[in-house]
């Protein structure tokens, strides 16, 4: 009988003695990275902290200094509103310690400027220098440069200079065009107009005002002036009205200085007035209508009064027509204006253009000082 297989009972029947277990692993190392980590964060948070503090206060000062600089403008220029005031450049703070700002943007709205008000005028100085003890006791700047943008807009005008009644538009690059209604002795006469728009000198804007015309419902037309091409006419269709009614034709034909102007020789003249048919055979002619439109009414109310009914015009009318002389419709119509002469330095125009929402000027100023 076979001897029972051996069984050993030690653990580590191969061995001696047991051999060594591996020692557990060491967590005191991995507990000091996360620390490191954290004094990192920390340090970057308070980092972070104080740069945005840091922009924070210098924001702060930026606004505040943008503040008082628009109060000051106010009342050292004399405007009806604090202008916009916008400091470019980071940061602001090192700037105002050294006197001396990269560039400030300045809005101003509503600037009167003679019969006209500026929309707005914008400038951009820049490299100003300030004048002052410290930061804190700044008294004046000193403006080497400036650009600037005037804006005059068919809105305000139309608004100021039209009543409502009187639009103005855009009508290429130097001229606009003005149209609507003008009261005239109880009469709203259609007015066109174009006016042109260009430089005057260096700080000045000029108008010259053409084409001014005043229609009368469809009887007639004023043009103001002293040409024969101006004064108050009938309109090809009212001539023509006038020619085929009899008794006008003939109240017309009774005064001398219209027969003279009309080129009528007097046995003709006679003739129409004693028969029906001659009359129309002289108001039938082309020539009788083109030469009644050539009449100059207002002369002929001042000679012939009485000839006004007949012609359906309004005495009250022509006697303010006579009024409305080219001077004045041309000041009415004016948009001229000049920019203000600074106390020192040097502002002047640079461009002249009409664009769709109104007059835009382009400002070029040297050598300016804000302050004492």
């Amino acid at each position: 009988m076979r001897a029972p297989h051996h069984i050993p009972t030690h653990p580590y029947p191969y061995y001696d003695e047991e051999p060594e277990r591996p020692a557990p692993p060491s967590h005191r190392r991995s507990r000091r990275r996360p620390r490191r980590g954290r004094f990192a964060l920390r340090t970057v948070a308070s980092l972070l902290v104080l740069a945005a503090f840091l922009t924070l206060a210098d924001r702060w000062a930026v606004l505040y200094a943008e503040h008082r600089a628009a109060e000051t403008l106010k009342d050292r220029l004399r405007l009806t509103a604090a202008p916009e005031v916008e400091i470019d450049g980071f940061p602001f703070l090192p700037q105002l310690v050294g006197k001396r700002l990269d560039s400030v943007k300045l809005t101003v709205p509503d600037v009167a400027a003679d019969r006209v008000t500026l929309a707005a005028v914008s400038a951009t100085a820049h490299d100003i220098r300030l004048d002052g003890d410290g930061p804190t006791s700044v008294r004046g700047a000193r403006v080497p440069e400036l650009d600037g943008d005037v804006l005059l807009s068919f809105a305000d005008m139309n608004r100021e200079l039209g009543a409502s009644q009187v639009t103005f538009r855009e009508a290429g690059r130097d001229r606009v065009a003005v149209r609507g209604t003008l009261p005239v002795a109880g009469h709203d006469l259609r007015l066109r107009a174009d006016v042109r728009v260009a430089r005057d000198g260096e700080r000045g804007v000029d108008t010259r005002i053409g084409g001014m015309r005043l229609d009368i419902g469809e009887l007639a037309t004023y043009r103001p002036g002293t040409r024969a091409s101006e004064g108050l006419h009938l309109t090809p269709g009212s001539a023509a009205a006038l020619a085929r009614e009899t008794r006008r034709a003939r109240a017309l034909l009774a005064v001398p200085s219209v027969v003279r102007a009309l080129g009528v020789p007097d046995s003709t003249v006679r003739e129409a007035q004693r028969s029906d048919a001659a009359l129309s055979r002289l108001t039938g002619r082309p020539e009788f209508v083109r030469g009644a439109m050539r009449l100059n009414l207002l002369d002929l109310a001042l000679a012939h009064p009485e000839l006004l009914d007949r012609l359906g015009l309004d005495p009250a009318l022509l006697g303010a027509l006579s009024r409305l002389t080219r001077p004045v419709l041309a000041d009415r119509l004016s948009l001229g204006f000049r920019l203000p002469e600074p106390p020192s330095g040097e502002l002047r125009l640079r461009d002249v253009r009409v664009m769709k929402e109104g007059i835009r000027v382009r400002v070029k100023g040297s050598g300016l000082a804000v302050g004492p």
